[in-house]
């Protein structure tokens, strides 16, 4: 129940409690001149999680918790900025070296060597937008959007988050106006060395909407979901991000996004072990095999200058480089999880070989098409099975079988001697 109403359990409620009524001065209990004790910090932060939770109006918790509207809108707005001063450090962090190597490992485990997460944008009806904004704001819907840009791992984990750009923008201006490669360019993030298809790269990558190859796309829509799961859990647990921001001031709004986003985290590191989809000792026991690897001994205090954040700018922006691991991704993927399947062709209707072995003694042709191509070559070979043995049962000579193959085979005329 408590869990269902808080979005969180009872334990990681009342630390944020704890840590709020120890370090900030809004939500410790005082009294009042006629020695009357305030709200207590219990009761600020019920009715916060209330409005963030449910979505609903300031005034809509006077009755459980005995808040005016004017007190509620005020622990809303200290809530969010007390929650990314005390946590937002911690909770809403770039990656470190250890976080790297094992979304490293996670992301080849799946098949994408050197993938670090996977990006995409969410979009914020903003109601209350000045009016003067409106046409800057405004997208195809005709309604006022501010954008959310966010990068997820597989456990719903959320590293990046961008938020503020009008609703007018595709994702890649978003993307343009975006600090996510700021680290990269001032050399401050640690060096990355992967290889695909036997090509080394030194640069990861985040998953985003590529090439449309049948296979590798299955499995990319796969990963990229991450992403958009880790979007849903936050606009149901936070009812306040699904619906239209009530707020005037785009500050404060982005305020309680953000503090959203930490919460969303704090609950994530709490019940990750409930749900998480993959066992990491097989990541942190036992001989490295992968080849995704963090450079541990790379310094990242390299002083910046014009010349070098232009240079790693052009990589990050290198088209050859970007269609070469999109095809090298599509091999890999290809030789991964492709399925290469072995049908046999008979010329003699009744004799079956019991093996591969004896292939060459019986006269059987082998034909190894590539992944699913030989679906109507199958159909074929049972429909001249089927035909010859209603033939054989009338009494009549049973003709040769001919198969039909597909274009990348010539056509088989199997001729009794």
């Amino acid at each position: 129940m408590f869990r269902r109403r808080f979005r969180m359990n009872r334990p990681l409620f009342m630390h944020i409690v704890e840590r709020l009524f120890n370090e900030v001065e809004f939500f410790q209990q005082k009294t009042d001149a006629l020695r009357r004790l305030s709200l207590s910090p219990l009761q600020k932060c019920t009715a916060t999680i209330r409005v963030l939770a449910y979505g609903t109006a300031a005034d809509a918790v006077n009755e459980y918790l005995r808040l005016g509207e004017t007190i509620a809108r005020s622990c809303v707005e200290h809530f969010v900025e007390s929650i990314i001063y005390l946590f937002g450090e911690e909770y809403l962090r770039r990656p470190t070296p250890a976080d790297l190597q094992h979304l490293l490992d996670i992301g080849e485990h799946r098949g994408f060597p050197g993938m670090i997460g996977s990006i995409d944008c969410m979009h914020w009806e903003w109601k209350n937008c000045p009016t003067s904004w409106k046409g800057q704001y405004t997208c195809g819907s005709g309604k006022p959007i501010i954008v959310l840009e966010a990068v997820a791992s597989n456990d719903l984990w959320i590293w990046h988050a961008f938020f503020g750009p009008p609703g007018n923008l595709n994702d890649i201006n978003v993307l343009d106006r975006s600090p996510v490669f700021d680290d990269i360019i001032k050399g401050h993030a640690p060096k990355v060395t992967f290889s695909v298809n036997g090509r080394e790269y030194h640069m990861a990558y985040y998953l985003t909407d590529g090439p449309k190859a049948v296979l590798f796309a299955q499995h990319q829509e796969a990963v990229r979901k991450d992403v958009e799961r880790a979007f849903g859990v936050l606009q149901a647990c936070f009812a306040i991000v699904k619906n239209s921001a009530l707020f005037w001031d785009k500050g404060k709004i982005g305020k309680i996004i953000r503090a959203c986003i930490i919460i969303h985290n704090m609950i994530v590191e709490d019940e990750r072990d409930g749900y998480t989809q993959y066992d990491v000792s097989e990541f942190q026991q036992g001989e490295d095999i992968g080849s995704s690897h963090v450079d541990l001994t790379f310094s990242t205090d390299i002083p910046t200058n014009i010349g070098n954040m232009m240079g790693v700018r052009t990589r990050i922006r290198d088209k050859y480089m970007h269609e070469q691991l999109k095809a090298d991704l599509v091999e890999h993927v290809w030789r991964k999880f492709g399925r290469v399947t072995t049908h046999w062709y008979k010329p003699v209707p009744d004799i079956k070989p019991s093996g591969p072995e004896d292939v060459k003694t019986m006269g059987f042709t082998q034909i190894k098409p590539i992944a699913s191509s030989a679906t109507r070559q199958t159909s074929s070979t049972v429909t001249t099975s089927v035909k010859e043995k209603g033939k054989a049962a009338k009494g009549r000579e049973p003709s040769p079988p001919k198969m039909q193959l597909s274009n990348r085979y010539d056509t088989l005329k199997d001729k009794d001697d």
